[in-house]
């Protein structure tokens, strides 16, 4: 099943911009410069909101503009409105338990205490949706995780964090066109080191 409609989760707001939990958001946006795809505010579907097409598989391209733990909204909202089966979306957020610098992909699954996960899950009544998971690193605490998701990465955690987003944008026909296992083996690969 190709992929129809990626998700980037963010919270919304230039404060917000450059915090760990919008990490999905800047994996979006990187594929938007890649690829020329311009991206409108759709205040009804609250998203902004891009059409793409690449090697024949065309797909929406999605920045969540609701607040983090209400991301099940937007996505149901989208899905719905084009049609989009949940086994076609793909959503990129931040992940605490990986480094930073590492990106994994996975399909199916609960929440793992990711507040966006935690509504999409509901909002969709499904799971079988694809993630792509961009490590953020942890505190080392669990009290500190609030502050810590809505913080920036220093500049070091940063530079990898961008420069995981920049070798997994190879992977995106493998990922529109649905071929998982060359997904996981590169991604898994090349992000691991």
């Amino acid at each position: 099943m190709a992929i129809q409609l990626i998700v980037g989760l963010a919270n919304p707001g230039k404060e917000y911009a450059t915090t760990r939990h919008n990490a999905g958001a800047w994996w979006l946006q990187a594929v938007c410069a890649q690829y020329n795809v311009t991206l409108q505010t759709q205040t009804k579907l609250q998203a902004s909101l891009g059409n793409a097409e690449l090697n024949g598989i065309k797909f929406k391209c999605a920045v969540t503009t609701t607040y983090m733990n209400h991301s099940g909204q937007t996505v149901a909202k989208i899905a719905n409105y084009f049609a989009v089966p949940t086994d076609s979306i793909l959503i990129v957020h931040d992940e605490l338990d990986f480094a930073p610098g590492t990106i994994r992909f996975k399909t199916g699954g609960g929440h793992g205490g990711h507040n966006g996960l935690r509504d999409i899950i509901p909002q969709l009544n499904a799971q079988n949706f694809h993630r792509l998971r961009i490590g953020i690193g942890h505190p080392g605490d669990r009290d500190q995780v609030a502050d810590y998701v809505l913080s920036a990465p220093s500049k070091a955690d940063k530079q990898q964090i961008d420069n995981a987003i920049q070798n997994s944008l190879t992977m995106l026909p493998a990922i529109l066109a649905g071929e998982w296992q060359t997904v996981m083996n590169q991604l898994h690969q090349t992000s691991s080191n």
